[in-house]
């Protein structure tokens, strides 16, 4: 059960303390407090654990301050819409919204390798209106002798030159709870020049101790991707860990799950997944058309593989797209066979938007059909 304190219920009030101490009292049951920050308003809510099925609903709403009272119908108490389409829905990080009602586009490196390819990307990015990009600086690779990124020693030039060309989210993975330190601290040294979204890659998805960690800090919000090897829910339970800790600012990333059964792309595409997540959660969706396809094949339309996932995951309603570009992908340290080219950018965008496009006109019509 969760109850939610009214938007101007603040810690210090009398309303919130009496409230607190009433249901810390109830027989059989914990409190776990939660703040959800919201892109409008802050709200309090407060998780009853425990046997809550013989607890009234109707009396604790009565209670000083309480909104409303919300019971839990799925296993993710905090990501879970629990069919209450009144909770906080979404984020704003850096002056970017994020939300299932929104688009955003994060197009970069895999791994960034030189300044120059660094700045290439981001020129480009600012001529084609784009704020937000993805850039790799800590890579966990299958073979240990793969180039594992250059880490903190590139994050000096990314971030100076991120805010030189007005990008304001970089998407970043990182694979241990140092990192996000030293994230942390290059951001202040360089004035705080951009924003990061902390990126868990698919081989950390039940990383539970760095989940937990990530969790914790409320500074950055997470770009969470399914396990490649793992069931939904089971991926599903590794965001509420984030967001048990602390920390709900989650998007949630499809990329493909490892089957043979996917091939000759590098991954089976899940991206039908996309309405699932967003039924069950109010977690922003993700896609991750370069590492579910992993190739720049083209079918007799001209159409690249990895655009017709990409359409296939927006149309869907996606709410965010995560894809591999490069000045020159033969040169890339990491998955250069899949990085699109500078030049196919703007078709690319142009590609999303029309599926965007379609997506909503879907909608259109189902609000005009529901009607009558």
């Amino acid at each position: 059960m969760i109850v939610i304190l009214g938007s101007n219920v603040g810690e210090q009030s009398e309303d919130y303390r009496l409230t607190l101490d009433y249901l810390a009292r109830l027989p059989g049951i914990a409190t776990r407090v939660h703040k959800v920050q919201g892109t409008q308003q802050a709200l309090t809510e407060i998780y009853l654990i425990g046997d809550t099925k013989t607890l009234s609903a109707e009396e604790i709403e009565a209670l000083p301050g309480v909104e409303r009272v919300v019971r839990i119908s799925e296993e993710y108490r905090i990501l879970g819409r629990h069919q209450d389409e009144q909770r906080i829905s979404g984020f704003e990080y850096n002056g970017v919204l994020f939300s299932q009602d929104n688009l955003n586009v994060f197009a970069g490196l895999c791994a960034v390798d030189t300044p120059e390819h660094v700045e290439l990307m981001l020129r480009a990015l600012r001529e084609n209106g784009q704020v937000c990009t993805r850039m790799g600086a800590y890579k966990p690779r299958t073979n240990p002798y793969s180039f594992q990124g250059h880490g903190k020693a590139c994050l000096p030039y990314v971030f100076e030159l991120a805010g030189q060309y007005g990008i304001k989210v970089i998407a970043m993975e990182v694979t241990h709870e140092s990192h996000v330190e030293e994230i942390d601290e290059c951001l202040e040294q360089t004035g705080h020049a951009t924003g990061v979204m902390l990126q868990i890659g698919t081989r950390n998805t039940q990383n539970f101790e760095l989940l937990k960690a990530v969790g914790r800090q409320q500074e950055f919000p997470v770009l969470l991707k399914r396990g490649f090897g793992i069931t939904l829910n089971e991926s599903l339970n590794a965001a509420e860990y984030l967001a048990s800790e602390g920390n709900s600012r989650v998007v949630f990333c499809l990329r493909g799950v490892k089957t043979n059964m996917g091939d000759p792309h590098r991954n089976l595409v899940d991206f039908s997944h996309v309405p699932v997540l967003k039924r069950l959660t109010r977690m922003p969706v993700c896609i991750d058309p370069s590492h579910s396809v992993g190739s720049r094949d083209r079918a007799p339309d001209g159409l690249y593989d990895l655009m017709h996932a990409t359409a296939q995951g927006v149309v869907s309603g996606a709410n965010l797209v995560l894809v591999d570009f490069h000045p020159a992908p033969t040169k890339a340290l990491v998955d250069g066979p899949q990085a699109m080219l500078l030049s196919e950018l703007g078709w690319f965008l142009e590609d999303v938007a029309a599926a965007r496009e379609a997506y909503e006109k879907r909608q259109r019509l189902t609000e005009r059909h529901s009607a009558g």
